[in-house]
């Protein structure tokens, strides 16, 4: 089965990793740059992009 661009798109686009707890959370590149975005569950301001799967 081949892979779809809208379902890859729903999965790893605007999605951000916690680097302390892991929890995923979806927002703009814009506002984790100005650190506007703290993590839900550790109240960290550490986000990194999720890692696409091959």
């Amino acid at each position: 089965m081949g892979k779809f661009d809208e379902a890859i798109g729903r999965m790893f686009k605007r999605v951000f990793v916690c680097r302390n707890c892991k929890t995923k959370m979806k927002t703009d590149k814009i506002r984790i740059m100005k650190g506007e975005v703290i993590c839900k569950k550790c109240g960290s301001h550490n986000l990194r992009p999720i890692k696409k799967s091959k």
